[in-house]
């Protein structure tokens, strides 16, 4: 097999995370921070690590090397969503300049672990240029997909463009204003490939053109259940073609992943998940995979 960084299905290998000790850090950090970040509910610091060693163990299960973020300063709650503030290539890393104001230190927390890490950083994303990491998808190795919405603009995929080449084809992907700007809607919020030729879709927030392209490229679409979307059904981790990770709470999901012949591993998520509004995709940032 070869190691690639550009894949949503490859193998995973090693990926980033971060320890809710080192994000939610405090309760009075707790009591501030919930609400102006709309989240759902104020986290339990202590069932939050709890959800996140059971969900780095099942990782670790599969052979995948954690990496975990140190403590940053100017970052936040957000911060344990490690995927959202960069984009992996195969050229190295591109630093991302967040849409949501709150979360505008987490790149430059990034950067410092980065270097320190021996990792190659292709580029940032700067200026009025914003860019998230949860609305780039890898479709296939020289195909990335892009939600433009309102955490990603036409400026940060401007630059996205320049910084990966002409080898790689951008798609932008209009995105609904949905529950309006303060609520997180990714691309990847709903759109998980899970192998190849297979992906979980929430079709109601798709443009008919996305949908249609998706199928044209040989996707076969898996359709979570309506009542499943805020259970996060459509927010599934591939760690490996075929075999994923996801939230408990979507059943119905879960049973149309298996009927496909997709492996799936559930792990508690109340906590790290459902509260924040972000998957087991957003907490994690792969940074190797084999294809």
């Amino acid at each position: 097999m070869a190691i690639s960084f550009q894949s949503e299905i490859g193998v995973l290998r090693r990926v980033v995370m971060k320890h809710p000790e080192d994000a939610f850090l405090s309760e009075e950090l707790l009591d501030l921070e919930w609400e102006k970040l709309n989240y759902a509910g104020r986290p339990d610091r202590q069932k939050a690590e709890k959800e996140f060693i059971r969900l780095a163990g099942l990782l670790q299960n599969f052979g995948i090397e954690i990496i975990t973020l140190p403590q940053a300063e100017d970052v936040g709650l957000d911060s344990i969503y490690t995927r959202d503030a960069s984009v992996v290539t195969d050229k190295g890393v591109i630093l991302c300049n967040m849409g949501k104001k709150e979360r505008k230190g987490e790149p430059g927390g990034q950067n410092a672990f980065y270097k320190h890490s021996g990792v190659s950083v292709l580029g940032k994303i700067v200026d009025n240029g914003t860019l998230e990491g949860g609305d780039v998808t890898w479709l296939d190795p020289h195909t990335l997909a892009v939600g433009l919405g309102y955490r990603t603009n036409s400026e940060g995929i401007r630059q996205l463009k320049a910084l990966v080449g002409s080898e790689v084809e951008v798609i932008p992907v209009a995105l609904p204003h949905f529950r309006g700007p303060k609520d997180v809607l990714h691309l990847m919020s709903i759109l998980s490939p899970v192998d190849k030729d297979l992906a979980v879709v929430y079709s109601p927030l798709m443009s008919v053109s996305f949908r249609k392209s998706l199928i044209a490229r040989g996707f076969d679409l898996i359709d979570i259940s309506e009542d499943e979307y805020d259970s996060l059904a459509s927010n599934v981790l591939a760690v490996a073609p075929r075999v994923c990770v996801m939230a408990e709470g979507s059943p119905k999901t879960k049973k149309r992943l298996e009927d496909c012949g997709v492996e799936v591993k559930i792990f508690s998520g109340t906590e790290i998940c459902l509260k924040g509004t972000g998957g087991p995709t957003c907490l994690t940032r792969p940074l190797e995979r084999e294809v």
